[in-house]
């Protein structure tokens, strides 16, 4: 289909919108930008703190013993929040420092001032925040945009990381089964910009349910926090602005030059990134390990907390003993 095309049916598409019945339905779906005060009551209650870094406000949690040497430092993905390692957290915190935040453009630290999504400005920013806490050396834990965070870093900062693990991690080209409607949506010029203003809770249901192995885990709840996030002032423009922009293969060639003690997991039901991308990950990492969950998908550590938990601290204790 020509972009000429595409173009005049969203613009028909939008008329559609605009007529009586659909314009009562915008209006039922009229969600306005919440600010991070307001949004802090529910999703930043202690042990949430937020730190100046680059210019930009990063919410962040920082658990668990301050004499460990060795934090796990935890990334997350497109859309998603620190608070998608709230299980990984509650089973590591008890042992080890578990360090996570919200990258530019999601969550309660919203839009970069720069507007650079790029994997380049990424890495910058966790270098950053890690000087910020003085923590010089961790295990980095990246899933999908988290996860090309991750070893992007491992690549340009290698002394930075001992240890990486990355879950159903983007970094290659791919050709998704199935992308949420969400995402769909941001990456669709006109629609987009509709989002900015009207928001149907079953779009953001929709999405969530997408990257799981089994919707019936996502919970009303669940639902709440992705909605109420993402609609974090700034939040909906700068996923725009990030889809249009970014590169998912950048570095890409590169892969392969990374030594650092690897951990992929990946789950066998990712319809967004497709298994095929872990077995070329763990080709390319030399020192790498490959785990992958039969009945898990896209975001396995939040679909399955205590099971893909259970294999970092079976990876960690390999690496250790």
């Amino acid at each position: 289909m020509s972009l000429l095309l595409s173009l005049l049916l969203l613009l028909l598409l939008l008329l559609l919108l605009l007529s009586a019945g659909a314009g009562a339905y915008l209006l039922l779906n009229r969600v306005a930008d919440r600010s991070v005060a307001d949004l802090s009551v529910r999703w930043a209650p202690p042990p949430s703190q937020f730190i100046d870094v680059l210019g930009v406000p990063l919410h962040f949690r920082d658990e668990g013993p301050r004499e460990d040497g060795l934090p796990i430092v935890l990334l997350h993905g497109t859309s998603a929040s620190l608070h998608t390692w709230d299980g990984w957290a509650s089973a590591l915190s008890g042992e080890r420092r578990v360090i996570r935040f919200d990258l530019p453009a999601f969550g309660l630290t919203g839009p970069s001032p720069s507007g650079d999504y790029s994997v380049e400005s990424y890495v910058q920013t966790l270098i950053a925040f890690l000087d910020s806490l003085h923590v010089y050396k961790c295990v980095l834990v990246g899933n999908s945009l988290g996860g090309h965070v991750s070893w992007v870093a491992a690549l340009l900062h290698p002394a930075r990381v001992e240890r990486l693990v990355l879950i159903d991690a983007v970094g290659y080209p791919f050709q998704p089964k199935s992308v949420p409607i969400g995402l769909r949506i941001a990456n669709t010029p006109i629609l987009n910009q509709l989002m900015k203003n009207v928001l149907p809770r079953a779009v953001v249901e929709s999405s969530v349910k997408n990257v799981y192995a089994n919707p019936s885990l996502v919970t009303p709840a669940l639902v709440d926090r992705y909605f109420d996030l993402i609609t974090r002032a700034g939040n909906r423009e700068a996923l725009a602005l990030r889809m249009r922009r970014a590169r998912l293969d950048a570095f890409s060639t590169r892969v392969s030059e990374i030594n650092v003690p690897t951990l992929i997991m990946w789950g066998a039901q990712d319809r967004l990134v497709p298994p095929e991308i872990a077995d070329r990950f763990h080709a390319d990492l030399v020192n790498s390990r490959l785990v992958i969950f039969d009945a898990l998908g896209h975001v396995p550590h939040e679909e399955d907390p205590l099971t893909t938990s259970a294999a970092l601290k079976r990876f960690l204790a390999l690496q250790t003993s």
